[in-house]
């Protein structure tokens, strides 16, 4: 494993962390809270899913570091490229179901960028 690229990979999935919580939270995150049509449990149980991704995110990051300072970790820093590579994919499938280009969607390339960061991390 590229320690470097491991110290990237955390970067990137802290950088997701902060686009997730500050601009999602200004632009999808407070508009869902506003919404007044859909059904209450609707509504709530995706709140519930923002912030389980919020939580995935810094146990992502966490992840990372760990891996990064102490060389450990190898199954977990496959397992979180392999989860990224998946949310990226799952994000443009999503984005294009909704008839919206998929890099319109953050996440689309910012899981797509640690994934990929994580896997050269394994090449180099």
């Amino acid at each position: 494993m590229h320690t470097g690229l491991i110290w990237a990979a955390a970067g990137l999935s802290a950088l997701t962390f902060a686009v997730h919580t500050f601009v999602g939270g200004k632009f999808v995150a407070r508009p869902l809270l506003a919404d007044q049509s859909l059904p209450a449990a609707s509504k709530w149980l995706n709140y519930y899913c923002w912030h389980i991704t919020t939580l995935l995110l810094v146990a992502m990051t966490v992840g990372y570091i760990h891996a990064a300072r102490t060389g450990a970790g190898v199954e977990l820093v496959i397992f979180m490229g392999v989860c990224s590579a998946a949310f990226s994919v799952l994000s443009g499938a999503v984005a294009i179901k909704g008839g919206i280009n998929p890099f319109r969607f953050p996440s689309t390339s910012l899981f797509a960028s640690v994934a990929l960061t994580t896997g050269l991390a394994f090449i180099f």
